[in-house]
């Protein structure tokens, strides 16, 4: 047997994860296995070259908002393109894959559901975040931009299990698809009871929910949506034979993961359907309520009008007047009034004014 291959340098006992070069993981698997975890930037040559001369090893370097001098050391250390490498850095990108001879680029959105008691008019509902990856012959580097998505526990999943890591770097980058298309499927579900909650709110009597907390509940879609759709793509150019250094297992892999994606995806768009029907009925219930207070100022206005009408004309200090010079005149004119006011009264309370 290759004696590189046996050989396991003893881990340091401190990895210094959180230097300046924001390096937050960085191992040298051997089929599979951990053999190497070293705590500085100044290993990285070291250690890509190892990668290159032993059979079935790579590294895996994870970086967290590296800054522009940290991303171009590792760039010349793996050799990474200059335009992938520049995407990185201004962050606003959209989602995609890009192939740079043997490195193939990736460009996702990650999403994190953010807890709250109820939707308000300024709840944040869904933080965003940028993760990149790299992946090349005997290398991944998976970068994230933002708090959303920490990728600790997932390196500690793959590599207490050698076998999922038996296909290399294209093992991690499954992994780290799959776990972002879980988390859009964890979203999508709690997005759901939002959903539901708010129609509930929207249709019970006398709801207290506003235009503005409605409105605030489609943005948060929107800007989750905007994260979930364009994976759609290079998820099926993975799943495809558009990638054709990839085996067949592999690739039915990722056809697993875009299938997922597909139903979150379909979940979400159905959203926009559902939140603009309830933004539409909740202004429906707004106009109707206006319409309703303008009736009964109205009907209110009337019967005030016809008492004050009666009793201006009999102050006008006229002499001759009917039943002014009658002892019953006074209480015949206020019987009148009364009677005009509940008169319609009633007649404005059954054609439902009031």
């Amino acid at each position: 047997m290759d004696a590189r291959r046996t050989w396991q340098p003893p881990r340091p006992a401190g990895r210094g994860r959180a230097d300046h070069t924001a390096i937050v993981g960085c191992d040298l698997f051997v089929d599979g296995t951990v053999v190497e975890s070293p705590g500085s930037a100044a290993d990285l040559a070291r250690l890509r070259e190892q990668a290159r001369a032993t059979d079935g090893a790579f590294v895996w370097l994870g970086l967290h908002e590296p800054t522009e001098a940290a991303l171009n050391r590792v760039a010349e250390v793996f050799g990474l393109h200059p335009l992938a490498v520049e995407d990185v850095l201004h962050r606003e990108q959209r989602v995609k894959i890009e192939r740079y001879e043997d490195v193939v680029f990736f460009v996702m959105h990650a999403a994190q559901y953010l807890d709250h008691e109820r939707v308000t008019a300024t709840s944040e509902i869904v933080s965003t975040g940028f993760v990149f990856l790299f992946v090349g012959p005997d290398f991944v580097i998976s970068v994230r931009q933002g708090t959303v998505m920490e990728l600790g526990s997932l390196r500690a999943d793959l590599s207490a299990d050698p076998r999922l890591l038996a296909g290399g770097p294209w093992s991690v980058a499954h992994a780290v698809l799959d776990r972002l298309v879980d988390g859009y499927v964890e979203i999508a579900a709690a997005m759901s009871t939002d959903l539901d909650l708010t129609e509930a709110a929207v249709f019970a009597p006398g709801t207290p929910i506003t235009v503005e907390q409605i409105y605030q509940l489609k943005r948060q879609q929107m800007k989750f949506k905007a994260a979930v759709v364009p994976l759609h793509r290079p998820l099926a150019a993975l799943a495809g034979e558009h990638f054709t250094d990839l085996s067949p297992e592999v690739r039915r892999y990722f056809s697993d993961v875009a299938d997922h994606h597909t139903a979150a995806m379909e979940q979400v768009v159905a959203f926009d359907d559902v939140l603009s029907a309830l933004l539409q009925a909740r202004l429906t219930q707004l106009t109707v309520d206006q319409n309703n207070d303008m009736r009964k100022i109205a009907s209110w206005a009337a019967i005030g009008a016809l008492p004050t009408a009666i009793a201006g004309l009999y102050g006008m200090n006229f002499a001759h007047m009917p039943g002014l010079a009658s002892h019953y005149g006074y209480a015949s004119v206020m019987l009148i009034i009364v009677s005009s006011a509940a008169l319609l009264y009633l007649l404005l309370r059954r054609a439902g004014w009031l």
